[in-house]
């Protein structure tokens, strides 16, 4: 893999850094991408990538995928009064949907009309309880890939996920949208 400018190597010569990238880097963009949007993930996939060459992964502290997770999501949480405005518009449209009747009823109908709900619902969420949540939603994490990528403790994050669970269920009216009946 060719160095990058101004750059003289790996900090981690040990590591396939093309292996890593090639590996990893869709998982990572589609992470960031729904997120924030496809337009970001392609700036921050890339920087995520440039920020773990520079920095080096420690392979005695586990494995790299959480590693650039734990960076993603610190990138994200840079962004993230980008992202709480997206998911708070996301929230009043769907409000403003609700206004007629007709929208209304046929939103009821949907699937999808607790998108807006759930925007809103994981806005209101504090910012920690949204990483562990979108972590596990988005990225497919286990609970100790989570710990890792965020540098907390494994039970930390079986708290917040509980608690961000029964925030999110009294905010969509105890509805559980993964068990919506789609047929």
């Amino acid at each position: 893999m060719a160095v990058p400018p101004g750059l003289t190597g790996p900090p981690d010569p040990g590591a396939d850094w093309e292996e890593i990238f090639t590996t990893h880097f869709a998982e990572i963009h589609r992470y960031i991408a729904r997120r924030l949007s496809a337009d970001l993930a392609d700036d921050l996939a890339a920087e995520v990538f440039l920020a773990a060459y520079r920095r080096g992964h420690d392979a005695s502290r586990g494995a790299v995928r959480p590693y650039l997770y734990g960076i993603a999501t610190h990138l994200v949480a840079r962004h993230h009064r980008g992202e709480l405005r997206r998911w708070k518009a996301l929230g009043r449209a769907a409000e403003r949907q609700e206004h007629s009747h007709e929208d209304a009823t046929l939103a009821r109908v949907a699937a999808g009309e607790l998108t807006g709900r759930l925007a809103g619902a994981l806005a209101a969420l504090n910012r920690r309880d949204r990483d562990v949540v979108l972590l596990s939603a988005l990225g497919g994490l286990s609970h100790a890939e989570v710990a890792a990528a965020l540098g907390i403790p494994a039970g930390t994050v079986a708290s917040r996920l509980n608690r961000a669970r029964k925030q999110l269920r009294a905010a969509l009216g105890d509805v559980n949208p993964l068990e919506v009946n789609h047929g």
